[in-house]
C-alpha cells in the first residue's frame, strides 16, 4: 500500500574468517580512528547522553570527550550538537521508512495487517531510539533545520497514505469520503502526537503496549467507515 522513502543505506555481510584481528606488526602505532569511526562515537554519545538528560544540559565538550576526541575535532564533523540531533534524527527516520517497507514487503493477507505494520514499525523505531524522538520534538519547535527536515519527512509520509487510501477506495474496499490527503493529514498528526505522549509520558496517555492497537483501529474507522455511520461501540 505505501511506498516508503529508501533506507539511507545497507549492511554488507562480512566473512567471519575476514573480521579477526590481525597480530600488530612489532614496533607499529596502533591504527588511528577514521574519520567515520569518529562521527560514530559522537553521535552515539550523543544518543546516550540524551536517555540521561536533555539537549540543553548536553555541551560539546560532554560530546567531545565522550566520543575520546578534542572539541576543535569535534567541529570538524559537526557544526553544533544542534547539527548531531539533525543527523541522528535522518537516520532514526531512514530506519523507520526501512523497517516499514520490510514490513509492506512481506504482503500481508488483508488491509488491516498491512495498516497495522505500517504503524507498528514507525512506532517500535521511534520507540527503541527514544530519547532522540523527544529530543527532536522538543527542538523542532527553536531550530529552523530540524522543523524543515520534519516537514519534509511528513509530507513524504502524507503523500504515501493518502496515495495508499485512494488505492483503497479505486479497488472498493473503502468508501468515498473526506479527501484522501485531508484524511492523511490528520492520521499522520494523529500518530505522532500519540506517540509523543505515550513515549513521553506527557499528559493523559496510551499505554505503549497498547497504543499500536488503538491508533489501528481509529485509523481503520476512518478509512473504511462511510462517513456519517454510526460506529460499532
Amino acid at each position: 500500500m505505501l511506498s516508503p522513502r529508501p533506507a539511507a543505506g545497507t549492511l554488507a555481510i562480512v566473512p567471519a574468517s575476514s573480521t579477526a584481528r590481525p597480530r600488530a606488526a612489532r614496533g607499529r602505532r596502533t591504527a588511528r580512528p577514521s574519520g567515520d569511526d569518529r562521527e560514530a562515537a559522537i553521535l552515539a554519545t550523543a544518543e546516550r547522553l540524551l536517555a540521561e538528560r536533555p539537549l540543553s544540559g548536553i555541551s560539546v565538550d560532554d560530546l567531545a570527550r565522550g566520543a575520546g576526541i578534542s572539541r576543535p575535532t569535534f567541529y570538524f564533523y559537526f557544526s553544533s550538537k544542534d547539527a548531531v540531533l539533525l543527523t541522528l534524527l535522518d537516520r532514526v527516520v531512514a530506519e523507520a521508512d526501512a523497517a516499514s517497507a520490510a514490513a509492506f514487503a512481506r504482503r500481508p493477507a488483508d488491509a488491516r495487517q498491512g495498516w497495522r505494520a505500517m504503524i507498528d514499525a514507525y512506532s517500535a523505531t521511534f520507540r527503541s531510539h527514544r530519547s532522540v524522538t523527544l529530543a527532536a520534538a522538543e527542538l523542532r519547535f527553536s531550530n529552523a533545520d530540524v522543523r524543515a527536515l520534519w516537514a519534509r519527512v511528513s509530507e513524504d509520509w502524507v503523500a504515501a497514505c493518502a496515495e495508499a487510501i485512494e488505492a483503497e477506495r479505486r479497488r472498493g474496499a473503502a468508501p468515498p469520503g473526506l479527501p484522501a490527503r485531508d484524511l492523511a493529514i490528520v492520521l499522520n498528526q494523529l500518530n505522532e502526537r500519540v506517540l509523543y505522549g505515550t513515549f513521553s509520558g506527557d499528559g493523559p496517555a496510551v499505554a505503549e503496549d497498547d497504543v499500536v492497537d488503538v491508533l489501528l483501529d481509529v485509523w481503520l474507522s476512518a478509512i473504511y467507515r462511510p462517513a456519517g455511520a454510526p460506529t460499532d461501540r
